[in-house]
């Protein structure tokens, strides 16, 4: 089961099992619980997939009798989530879901035979993550060859999932810690696993062992509508080194994380505090208090820096990601 849940989704609830889930709960804190609980329990879910599930589980259990009572709802469970993980990718899916509804019920206006489908198709959806993850890994094959040194950094399901699709060739990653959470060492122990040469260097080296790189390739936390990535903080120095050496910058994130959002600069990215693993020895104690400490945990990685997203769509330059965005919203 995945361990440090908490931190790495950011969740503001102190218990995530042993909930039983009642019809009469009005506040739909359940489904926050719920939604803990799954992820717990499944390394691979993305967050996004589990507010999709979850909000099918308020269609099931919903006594609402117009289509209207029914969005109040959702859209109430929605807010309840959105106060309990402080993600961008939870948003982003609690956004295409409340747009799939609305798509839905145009196209089939009887609200019983409306409803019988959105939970058909919300079940269909969860199972999709899957498919969308292995299009993504077809995409992106051709472009790791025998031979080739990978930077990624932090950790993400979809990369890790591509380097170990292609685990038979003769290749090897490096990975930085990835503070302040040092997911770094998530990653590394994935791969060694399985047997993939990996090393983990500090984060400071990055411009030191750009020169040995062949391509940079990371996961990303959400896409948004100029192109650009919001990710794990680190991303954007990588990039910018990365482009400095002339070495390519892959993004591999599942179209479900693209985004309405348009950050002009990092101030703007919806952020989250992260607990920054740092040194506890009696030289750094004694100075406790006096000192400040700066625990984002994202930055915004802007078009320029990035050279192609691999997507369950397609492979996209980043300009053609706002032409997709609004495939999926309008």
């Amino acid at each position: 089961k995945r361990q440090g849940i908490n931190a790495e989704y950011g969740v503001l609830m102190s218990n995530s099992t042993g909930i039983s889930v009642s019809e009469g709960d009005k506040d739909f804190s359940w489904v926050s619980t719920i939604v803990a609980k799954w992820l717990a329990a499944d390394e691979d879910l993305a967050i996004a997939m589990a507010v999709v599930k979850a909000l099918t589980e308020v269609i099931k259990k919903s006594k609402a009798e117009t289509m209207m009572g029914l969005m109040n709802e959702l859209t109430t469970a929605g807010e309840q989530l959105k106060k309990s993980f402080t993600t961008i990718s939870l948003v982003s899916g609690c956004e295409l879901f409340t747009r799939f509804v609305t798509r839905t019920y145009l196209d089939i206006p009887d609200f019983e035979a409306c409803k019988a489908e959105l939970i058909k198709r919300g079940e269909q959806f969860t199972k999709k993550t899957v498919i969308a993850r292995e299009k993504i890994w077809k995409l992106a094959d051709p472009f790791i060859r025998d031979g080739m040194t990978v930077l990624t950094i932090g950790t993400s399901r979809v990369v890790i999932g591509l380097l170990l699709a292609i685990k038979n060739r003769r290749f090897q990653v490096i990975v930085p810690e990835s503070r302040p959470e040092c997911t770094g060492y998530k990653t590394m122990e994935r791969l060694v696993q399985h047997k993939i040469p990996v090393t983990v260097i500090p984060d400071s080296t990055v411009a030191y062992i750009m020169s040995n790189v062949d391509l940079v390739l990371t996961g990303a936390e959400a896409v948004v509508e100029s192109g650009g990535v919001i990710n794990m903080i680190g991303t954007f120095q990588m990039a910018i080194v990365a482009k400095a050496y002339n070495k390519p910058v892959y993004v591999a994130a599942e179209s479900f994380k693209f985004t309405r959002l348009y950050p002009l600069n990092q101030k703007e990215i919806p952020n989250r505090t992260v607990t920054s693993k740092t040194s506890n020895s009696s030289e750094l104690t004694k100075y406790e208090g006096q000192y400040k400490t700066l625990d984002v945990g994202l930055d915004y990685t802007p078009p320029e820096y990035i050279t192609l997203l691999f997507t369950d769509i397609a492979i996209l330059t980043p300009s053609a990601v706002s032409d997709e965005l609004i495939k999926l919203y309008y």
